[in-house]
């Protein structure tokens, strides 16, 4: 027979996992004013969620990511998610893209304000969202439904998921604005918003030269030479 201490410590399809707290606050501070376009161009332009909208406003979003992975119309986890967050977390959800049934609405808007949370992040549906839409708080997910959730479970909270398409593990740094959602990962930062400051410099040098008439009209013809189109736009045989 199975004694107490051999026991699993979460039944199958549950599980919590600590808090990752590695990155330092700031960190955290120097990203809110990077617009998740120049973090996403700096690492690539192939990251980030896919489908989400931003129920809340046009305020930007910055905090380290407390994942969760829940059964489709099932907010248990969530919920208990929310007791584990730190002021600022922001509370990332794979729904699996259901949109049957609300995940997080108006009472758990109101009770991450009040526990100083960053945001919910949520591959799923919301509801309330007029509630949301008073700003304050944000709120990214795939839709909305007046359908309520269940509470049953199961669920994990602090391991690996995707959302919406964007690979986030627990402790991430999750940037979030009017563009979309973007996970950058601890190992990622060192060096990053060098980059990003260099990025968004170049673009208000384009930017001016473009409203001066001084742009380069050959820039994209020579581009395309490279390539071997001709100035007929045919390529090369």
């Amino acid at each position: 027979m199975m004694s107490a201490a051999d026991k699993p410590a979460f039944p199958p399809g549950f599980s919590i996992q600590p808090r990752i707290d590695a990155i330092p606050q700031s960190t955290v501070d120097s990203f809110r004013s990077v617009p998740t376009a120049h973090a996403s161009d700096c690492m690539g332009r192939s990251l980030g969620a896919r489908g989400l909208r931003a129920y809340h406003g046009d305020a930007a979003m910055c905090g380290r990511a407390i994942t969760v992975r829940t059964r489709p119309g099932d907010n248990l986890m969530i919920h208990k998610a929310m007791e584990i967050a730190e002021e600022g977390d922001i509370i990332v959800v794979d729904g699996a893209g259901d949109l049957s049934q609300a995940l997080v609405g108006g009472l758990m808007r109101t009770t991450a304000i009040k526990r100083k949370l960053g945001g919910f992040v949520i591959d799923g549906a919301v509801r309330d969202i007029a509630e949301f839409a008073e700003g304050g708080f944000a709120c990214f997910a795939l839709g909305h439904v007046h359908r309520g959730p269940s509470k049953e479970g199961p669920g994990e909270i602090n391991v690996p998921i995707a959302c919406a398409g964007l690979e986030v593990a627990p402790g991430d740094l999750v940037l979030g604005d009017l563009d979309g959602v973007i996970a950058i990962k601890p190992s990622d930062l060192p060096g990053l918003l060098d980059r990003v400051r260099a990025h968004a410099a170049r673009e208000d040098k384009q930017r001016a030269a473009i409203l001066a008439g001084t742009t380069d009209p050959d820039r994209f013809d020579a581009i395309l030479r490279q390539k071997g189109v001709t100035a007929g736009h045919r390529p090369k045989p």
